[in-house]
């Protein structure tokens, strides 16, 4: 009985190393995660990008008149 139960242990940690992913499930996957942070980074700098724009089109469009105050 305990032979069977050690050759069991042995086919079901067998099974599980044979589902783990393959080379090529590995390369995609690691080609979508590229991918996505080239997304992500680029999404990232368009963001900035439109911040910037905001804020030079508010410097462009100061048109605050400092006044003096006299004091006599």
């Amino acid at each position: 009985m305990k032979t069977l139960s050690q050759i069991l242990v042995v086919a079901g940690l067998a099974t599980l190393v044979a589902c783990g992913p393959s080379a090529e499930q590995l390369a995609e996957q690691a080609r979508l995660d590229s991918i996505r942070i080239a997304d992500s980074i680029a999404l990232v700098e368009a963001e900035a990008a439109r911040i910037q724009d905001s804020i030079n089109a508010a410097l462009a469009a100061d048109t605050t008149v400092v006044e003096e105050v006299v004091v006599e």
